[in-house]
C-alpha cells in the first residue's frame, strides 16, 4: 500500500516537465498504467478485431522483406542487403503501433503493469492476452496465405523469397529461439515505455523504426510477426512442416512473454516505485 501511495503522489508531481523538458519516469509509468486499464477494460469483441487488425498490418513488414530480398537478389552484397531488409521489416511495425492497434508483444508489458499496480487481476490480463493473441495469429495467417499466392503471381516477390526469410528464424535450436524470443519480447517492452515516454509522433516513428529493425536484423523471434513469416514459408516449401511452425511459435510466444513481463514491466515498475521512495 505504501508503494502504490508513493506512485500516486509521484504521478501528480510527475505532471510538470522535468528540466530537459523529457517526461518524468513517473509520468511515464502513470500513462502505461492508465493506457493498460484502458485495453484491459475494452469488450472483449473489440479486442478481437483490434487483435486481427493488428496481425492483418504488421503482415506488410515480411511482404516488403520477400519484395526486397527479390528486387537485390546478391548485387548489393549480404551485408547492406540485410540491412536494408531489416528496415523493411519495420514497416510492419510502425503500421502497427501508430495505428493503435492491439500487438500482443506490446501487452506483456503494457497490460501487466497494472496488474503489478494492483489496479487490474490476472484474469484480466489472460483475457486480454487471449484475445490478442488469437487476433493477431490469425490476422497474420490470413496476410500470410493472401501474400503468398499474390506476390509471386504478381511478380513482385519470389517464392524462394518468403522461404529463406523463414529459414532465417526456424535454423537454431529450441533453447536460442527461446532466448532470442525473450531478447525480442525485452526489445518490444523497451518499445512500449519509449513510445510512451516521447512527446512528438515523429519521436515515436524513430523509435518504432529503430526497435523493429534491431529486431529484424538480428533475425529474433517476434511472435507476430514471426508467424507471417514462418507460415508463408511453410505454405510455399515442404521442407518447412507443421511441426516446425508450432515450434517456432510456441517458443517464441513463451520467450517474448518473458522478456516483456520481467525485463521491463517488473523491472521498470520496481526501479520507479523504489526510487519514489
Amino acid at each position: 500500500m505504501a508503494e502504490q501511495r508513493g506512485l500516486h503522489d509521484d504521478r501528480e508531481r510527475g505532471d510538470q516537465p522535468a528540466p530537459d523538458d523529457q517526461k518524468p519516469r513517473q509520468t511515464i509509468l502513470a500513462q502505461e498504467i492508465e493506457s493498460g486499464l484502458n485495453e484491459l477494460e475494452r469488450p472483449a469483441d473489440g479486442l478481437l478485431l483490434s487483435g486481427l487488425s493488428a496481425g492483418l498490418d504488421i503482415g506488410f513488414g515480411p511482404l516488403f522483406m520477400a519484395v526486397l530480398t527479390t528486387l537485390v537478389a546478391t548485387s548489393w552484397g549480404e551485408p547492406l542487403t540485410e540491412i536494408v531488409v531489416a528496415n523493411a521489416y519495420a514497416v510492419g511495425f510502425i503500421f502497427v503501433i501508430l495505428g493503435r492497434s492491439e500487438l500482443f508483444t506490446e501487452h506483456t508489458t503494457l497490460a501487466v503493469l497494472p496488474v503489478l499496480d494492483g489496479q487490474a487481476s490476472i484474469r484480466q490480463l489472460s483475457r486480454l492476452w487471449g484475445l490478442v493473441y488469437l487476433g493477431n495469429v490469425v490476422g497474420g495467417g490470413v496476410f500470410a496465405a493472401v501474400a503468398v499466392s499474390l506476390a509471386p503471381a504478381y511478380g513482385i516477390a519470389e517464392s524462394g523469397a518468403f522461404v529463406d526469410i523463414a529459414k532465417n528464424l526456424l535454423n537454431h535450436g529450441a533453447p536460442l529461439l527461446l532466448v532470442g524470443g525473450v531478447l525480442a519480447g525485452w526489445l518490444m517492452g523497451l518499445l512500449s515505455w519509449l513510445v510512451t515516454a516521447a512527446r512528438e509522433t515523429m519521436a515515436r516513428v524513430f523509435f518504432v523504426w529503430l526497435i523493429a529493425t534491431t529486431i529484424g536484423l538480428a533475425h529474433l523471434p517476434h511472435s507476430i510477426a514471426g508467424n507471417v513469416e514462418v507460415l508463408a514459408g511453410m505454405l510455399l516449401s515442404p521442407s518447412i512442416t507443421a511441426l516446425d511452425y508450432a515450434r517456432f511459435l510456441v517458443l517464441a510466444t513463451v520467450g517474448n512473454a518473458i522478456g516483456g513481463s520481467t525485463f521491463v514491466a517488473l523491472l521498470k515498475y520496481g526501479h520507479v516505485v523504489r526510487g519514489s521512495e
